[in-house]
C-alpha cells in the first residue's frame, strides 16, 4: 500500500532515509572515487589473468572528468576496451585497490581502450563475430543505470559477462549519468536523449554479417532507456530486429507500470524478463519522486495480484528480494553469484537451430562442430 501523505513529505521521507546510503554507493555498488584502473605487471598471477574484451558505444561527450557527465552533441563515440580478470576474483565482485594502479594479478584492470571511429566499430564487431557459431555468435548489450561513472560501468559489464560465462560479444553503451545523487532529473534528461543512439546501435548490431541473438541487460533507469529504443525500433517496423532480438533482462527497471505496459504493447512477443526487489529503495525513493506511481522492479514478485500484473503483459519476473547488497538493494542482480548464474544460464540455453551444431566450447570462447 503506497503512503497517502503530501508529495513533498513523502519525498523528504524519502531523501532523509536514503541520502547517507546513496551518496556512499552509486547506483551499480562502488564506493568513493574510482582509482587509476590502467596497472602493468609481469608476475605468476598477473600472467594468470583472463583477458575480456568490451566494445564501448557512448553518448558521452568525454570518458572521464566534466565531460563525462555530459551528452555528446556530435553522436556516439566507439572503443574496445580490453580488461583482465584476476585469477582469484569472485564471482559479483569488483576487486579494486585502494589506491593507486591497478594490478593484474590483484584486480579488475584496464590493459588498453582502443578508440574507433563508426566505420572501425562496425568492422570489428564483425570480426569479432566472424568464425563463431551457435549461442557465441550472439551479443549482449549492457545498459547501466542511474549514478554510474563511466569507468564503473566498463567494469561492471566486463565482470557481468566473465561471471555470467557469456561465450559471446559483450557491448557496453553508457550515456551522461552525472553520476550523483541529486542527479536524478538530469540522469532522466541525459537517458532521454540517448535514446536514438541505442536505437541506431541495435540495428548496426542486427545488421552485421552471422551475429547471432542480440540480448539486453538493462539496470535501472537503463532499464527504461532500452525499453524505449526497442519501443523506436518496433514504430520503425523492427520489433525483433530481423530476427535477433534475443533476451531482454530487466534489472530493477526504473519504470512506471503504465509506460512499461505501452513498451511491451509495442515490442511484444519478446523474450522479457523482470529482475524486481520489493526491498529496493533506490526505487522507492523513484516512486516518490513520481508521486508515488508503481516502479515495475520494486513490485513484491511474492504478491500473486502484483505479480500477475507483470505476467499480463507478456514479461517473466525474477524475485531478488531475498537477495542483498547492501543497504539500497538495489544492485543485486550483478553482485550476486546465483543471480549471475541465472543470468548466464539463460543467455547460454541451446538454440533448436543450434544444437546439431554445438559440441565443445573452447577456452576462447569459440564452439567447435563435431567431427563427421
Amino acid at each position: 500500500m503506497f503512503s497517502t501523505r503530501p508529495f513533498a513529505g513523502r519525498v523528504l521521507a524519502a531523501v532523509g532515509g536514503f541520502c547517507l546510503a546513496v551518496s556512499l554507493s552509486g547506483c551499480a555498488g562502488l564506493d568513493g572515487p574510482m582509482p587509476s584502473l590502467i596497472g602493468m605487471g609481469d608476475s605468476e598471477a598477473a600472467r594468470q589473468a583472463r583477458i575480456t574484451q568490451v566494445f564501448v558505444v557512448s553518448t558521452r561527450k568525454g570518458d572521464s572528468g566534466a565531460d563525462s557527465l555530459k551528452s555528446s552533441t556530435d553522436g556516439a563515440h566507439y572503443a574496445l576496451a580490453t580488461l583482465t580478470i584476476p585469477p582469484g576474483h569472485k564471482a559479483g565482485a569488483l576487486e579494486l585497490p585502494m589506491f593507486g594502479a591497478a594490478k593484474p594479478g590483484d584486480h579488475i584492470t584496464l590493459m588498453s581502450n582502443r578508440e574507433l571511429d563508426a566505420n572501425e566499430f562496425e568492422g570489428e564487431l564483425a570480426a569479432h563475430i566472424s568464425g563463431r557459431i551457435g549461442v557465441n555468435r550472439d551479443v549482449l548489450v549492457y545498459v547501466h543505470g542511474f549514478n554510474t561513472s563511466f569507468d564503473e560501468a566498463r567494469l561492471r559489464a566486463a565482470q557481468i559477462a566473465y561471471d555470467s560465462h557469456f561465450g559471446g560479444v559483450t557491448v557496453m553503451f553508457t550515456w551522461a549519468s552525472k553520476s550523483e545523487f541529486l542527479g536524478y532529473v538530469s540522469d532522466k534528461d541525459s537517458a532521454t536523449a540517448s535514446r536514438d543512439a541505442l536505437q541506431d546501435l541495435l540495428t548496426t548490431l542486427s545488421e552485421t554479417p552471422g551475429v547471432g541473438k542480440i540480448h539486453l541487460l538493462a539496470h535501472s533507469m537503463g532499464g527504461w532507456l532500452a525499453m524505449e529504443a526497442l519501443r523506436q525500433e518496433a514504430i520503425a517496423g523492427k520489433r525483433d530486429l530481423g530476427g535477433h532480438l534475443g533476451q531482454v533482462m530487466l534489472a530493477s527497471p526504473d519504470i512506471d507500470l503504465d509506460v512499461f505496459s505501452s513498451q511491451m504493447a509495442k515490442i511484444g512477443p519478446a523474450d522479457v524478463t523482470v529482475f524486481a526487489n520489493r526491498k529496493d529503495r533506490a526505487l522507492s525513493l523513484s516512486s516518490a519522486i513520481a508521486q508515488s506511481r508503481v516502479r515495475v522492479g520494486a513490485i513484491d514478485p511474492g504478491n500473486a495480484a502484483e505479480r500477475a500484473k507483470i505476467e499480463s503483459l507478456g514479461a517473466k519476473v525474477y524475485d531478488l528480494s531475498s537477495y542483498s547488497d547492501g543497504l539500497i538493494g538495489h544492485g543485486a542482480y550483478a553482485v550476486t553469484p546465483e543471480v549471475l548464474a541465472t543470468i548466464g544460464a539463460g543467455l547460454a540455453a541451446p538454440r533448436a537451430e543450434d544444437v546439431d551444431k554445438v559440441s565443445t566450447i573452447d577456452a576462447s570462447g569459440y564452439i567447435e562442430k563435431p567431427e563427421n
